[in-house]
């Protein structure tokens, strides 16, 4: 049975209503009336198990599911009729007051054609989706204490490694886990890294973390694109497939970085055993390091080729797919560089997935996301609060993605003169949309969208940013999509990112704490009040004033309202070497 563990408290989800928890079956076998029990006698195990039981019952709960998606399922024609009629009550319409909520096996025995066969059916139809639940997932949200936040735990995961941890990082600061990193080198573990800083330490190598690593034993190389990846694979699949099954992945949007275990938003899934996203995080991992390029640095570290993971190794089960922006890219060998990634115009792998996720929404779209810069994405997520005026479409951003009136209609013109010089070219066309278009301002003025940023300084600068670096959604409290993917053109065409989706029938608990985690932010400073309190002491008192301060979940009015109210009161905000020295100037003088 899978178990989850969640660093953060999760509270009630309406959308979600399947549990694999214990006890969940013995109390539904208590209470029925032993047909299913005989038909299931050739079974090892005698029933169900717990997850098969919560997953059941959620199929035929959800008002999405129909008789015909039960009949496809494999469930026979009148069993499959009859239990979505008796689901729907008298009016015969999914999702309103008179439904009947199955809650054990003994009312969907009690439905009429629903005997021994129709539940085996069943129970062969999620038995698949089950066989994924040996795994154990952990997400850690952060800003947390360190020693609690994902660097802290991926401490003892490598000093706890056996043979190797394959390494996609975009930034890797932290002293904690280069030093543990360094003891497994130590032990014999083989590490390969995959290193966006590289890219830039290559012409000054000396003194560079990229060379300490290499003299540490770890054999770091580089790819010609930004390397956004933010993965680990410990203990992974290297000689024989069967590794997947103790693996270890690591992935989510925190840098290894300490900014990112304790001041930033952000998430780290940790998942034990996902043959699935194991074996796939690893063909991407080699498909990087086969087209990478070396460091040259420490000159004892030689290649290592590892098995070749093909799409028939990968189990189609496991609750779990990802889609990687390498699939929009060619590889090719340059005659002056050597390995390079070149972008196949048009392909739009990860942005075409999210939209499709977006448009199959029926109930609620939440976004939570440092930057929402991708047109496919906005457009979608717009086209869908209109298509469905009682969507619940939330947006929340990192504060650095504010744009006023005037400069949204300043990305509107420009992008119009860009457009009209491409023209006909798909290549020029494909650039003027990757010019990082912000789309805060359209979500604002957009019915039925609500918007809001985590705002917590009048002028955004990295030196004090307690970023919202999140990049997740979440569909119908069904389905979830995270990962390192920025929600921008340019990430789709120019940077190495990754985004992983994950079913909620499989993995319940998992997106419960994302809504959790999302509702928490959602209300930032909100119940404190601290927004009103930050435009009174503005306003009305007679002392210094910080314009860097506590996070508030803010809409885009209210950070309109606040940057007047600071420039009214604090005309030098506005000046050339406060624009140019940030940091230096956080507090207005009266």
């Amino acid at each position: 049975m899978r178990t989850f563990r969640s660093t953060l408290a999760i509270g009630f989800l309406p959308l979600v209503v399947a549990a694999c928890g214990a006890g969940a079956l013995d109390q539904d076998l208590e209470s029925s009336d032993g047909k299913f029990a005989v038909a299931l006698s050739a079974k090892a195990d005698g029933g169900l198990s717990d997850c098969e039981l919560a997953t059941v019952l959620t199929w035929v709960n959800d008002p999405a599911m129909t008789a015909h998606a039960l009949k496809m399922a494999g469930v026979h024609s009148r069993a499959a009729t009859n239990i979505i009629a008796t689901r729907d009550g008298a009016d015969g319409q999914p999702g309103t007051t008179d439904d009947v909520v199955f809650t054990t096996l003994r009312q969907l025995d009690d439905v009429y054609y629903v005997g021994p066969k129709a539940l085996e059916q069943l129970q062969r139809a999620v038995a698949e989706s089950c066989a994924a639940t040996s795994s154990e997932l952990e997400v850690v949200f952060s800003p947390r204490e360190y020693w609690h936040s994902h660097l802290g735990e991926l401490q003892g995961l490598i000093d706890d490694t056996q043979h190797s941890i394959d390494i996609a990082m975009y930034s890797f600061g932290d002293g904690g886990l280069m030093e543990a990193l360094e003891r497994a080198v130590d032990r014999g573990v083989v590490v390969r890294l995959i290193f966006n800083s590289a890219l830039s330490d290559k012409s000054n190598l000396e003194g560079s973390r990229s060379a300490r690593l290499e003299s540490m034993g770890v054999d770091v190389r580089y790819v010609n694109k930004i390397m956004h990846h933010k993965f680990a694979i410990i203990d992974g699949p290297q000689q024989t497939v069967a590794e997947a099954a103790s693996a270890i992945l690591v992935s989510g949007s925190g840098n290894w970085s300490y900014s990112a275990g304790t001041k930033y938003d952000e998430n780290t899934v940790f998942h034990y055993g996902n043959e699935r996203l194991n074996l796939m995080f690893q063909q991407e991992f080699n498909h990087l390091w086969a087209n990478s390029r070396d460091l040259v640095y420490n000159e004892s570290l030689s290649y290592r080729e590892t098995l070749a993971i093909t799409e028939a190794m990968i189990p189609t089960h496991g609750g779990a797919d990802v889609v990687f922006t390498s699939h929009n890219m060619k590889t090719y060998v340059s005659s002056t560089y050597g390995n390079t990634f070149g972008v196949i115009a048009g392909l739009n792998t990860v942005s075409d997935r999210l939209v499709n996720l977006i448009e199959s929404a029926e109930q609620s779209i939440w976004i939570a996301s440092g930057h929402l810069r991708s047109r496919p994405i906005a457009e979608a997520v717009m086209a869908a609060a209109e298509r469905n005026p009682s969507l619940d479409v939330r947006v929340y951003l990192d504060g650095q993605e504010y744009t006023s009136e005037w400069l949204h209609a300043k990305q509107e013109h420009d992008l119009l003169e860009c457009l009209s010089a491409a023209a006909a070219s798909e290549s020029k066309t494909q650039k003027c949309l990757d010019v990082g278009f912000k789309f805060g301002q359209a979500m604002h003025q957009h019915p039925g969208v609500d918007l809001r940023y985590k705002y917590y300084s009048y002028r955004w600068d990295y030196t004090y940013a307690v970023q919202m670096h999140h990049k997740y959604m979440l569909v119908d409290g069904r389905w979830l999509a995270t990962g390192s993917y920025n929600y921008s053109d340019n990430a789709e065409h120019n940077t190495i990112e990754n985004c992983a989706i994950y079913d909620g029938q499989v993995f319940p608990e998992l997106i419960a704490s994302f809504a959790a985690n999302f509702l928490a932010m959602w209300d930032t400073g909100r119940s404190e009040g601290l927004y009103e309190a930050k435009m009174d002491e503005i306003l009305n008192g007679t002392e210094d004033f910080w314009i860097v301060f506590p996070s508030m979940a803010l809409d885009s009015a209210q950070v309109s309202a606040l940057k007047s109210a600071i420039r009214e009161h604090c005309p030098q905000v506005d000046d050339e070497e406060w624009r140019k020295n940030p940091s230096a100037h956080k507090v207005c003088p009266r």
